[in-house]
């Protein structure tokens, strides 16, 4: 039996275990890869206060180091099954039920797809979610990015300094992205490194045993454009990881997890916190902050009714 139990070991989750820890609280931490969720396939932060730059994954690797010297209990598995209707939480695993005295959600939210024929066979064969865990594989060679906001900015100014050349594909003529950072993508657009494929949507893709090139749309005139590249990352926004707990708990048209300003869920006992819940920024401070408001609510929470 834990004090708590937090689903996601990504920034949120780690932070309310660090909270949790000091207020001599029993943790179990049920992650399904690593810790650091995001922030691990993030190359540099600059906005995190404290650092003027830092690797993501230096960050995550920091965090979780602070966690585990509290005591912090962590298994890698998948969640199965979460039992939650009643005043003990039971969360089944792969590798076993764990019960406890609450619940944190802190799944974060998956990579979106384009929905493209062909996308699925060419997974992990030219297509990518992920520029920092892929990029090295391109070394020198020609790819292409799908987005326009910090995901697409942040995987091109990390892939400049590996690949011979970036398009940057959007679909729109304007960026949701951070001003500052599209300013360093202009400057590399100066010099050839990277080109940007505005108003422009992919159509297909095509390749034989690996991916080769890209058929994208030119919304404004209906021009078809085939770009021969090496590789494809595709960075278009994510979705809540919120499939196992929808019918369990109150979630908004988009899926998110609904709740209030201490990240108490419409389930007495539960809490969502970071990407998973709804928000209007989601950045490494925010999901940090959701984790601390939440530990200290479930600290109180705890001591009137156990």
């Amino acid at each position: 039996m834990y004090d708590i139990i937090i689903v996601g070991g990504g920034p949120a989750g780690l932070t309310a275990s660090i909270y949790a820890l000091r207020a001599k609280k029993s943790v179990l931490l049920i992650e399904r890869y690593m810790p650091g969720g995001q922030v691990v396939q993030t190359g540099k932060i600059e906005n995190y206060p404290g650092f003027k730059s830092i690797d993501g994954m230096e960050l995550s690797n920091l965090m979780f180091e602070q966690a585990s010297d509290l005591g912090l209990e962590t298994i890698y598995s998948d969640v199965i099954e979460y039992d939650i209707n009643s005043k003990i939480k039971k969360i089944k695993t792969y590798d076993g039920t764990f019960e406890s005295k609450t619940l944190v959600l802190a799944m974060g939210a998956v990579a979106r797809q384009l929905d493209v024929e062909n996308e699925k066979k060419y997974i992990g064969k030219g297509i990518s979610y992920c520029a920092t865990c892929d990029g090295n594989f391109y070394k020198d060679k020609v790819v292409a990015v799908v987005g326009g906001g910090n995901t697409s900015f942040e995987d091109c100014l990390y892939l400049a300094d590996i690949v011979s050349k970036i398009y940057l594909i959007h679909r729109r003529d304007e960026f949701r992205g951070d001003v500052h950072t599209l300013q360093k993508l202009k400057e590399y657009e100066k010099n050839g490194k990277i080109e940007f494929v505005l108003n422009s949507v992919v159509k297909s893709l095509n390749g034989d045993d690996k991916l080769r090139s890209v058929v994208v749309e030119n919304k404004l005139d209906k021009k078809e454009r085939e770009i021969v590249i090496d590789g494809l990352f595709v960075a278009i926004g994510r979705r809540p990881d919120t499939n196992l707990i929808q019918d369990k708990i109150n979630l908004d048209e988009n899926g998110y997890i609904l709740t209030d300003e201490n990240m108490r869920t419409n389930v007495e006992g539960v809490y969502a916190i970071g990407d998973v819940r709804q928000k209007r920024l989601r950045q490494i401070v925010t999901a940090c902050s959701d984790g601390a408001i939440a530990s200290v609510d479930i600290i109180d929470y705890i001591s009137k009714n156990f």
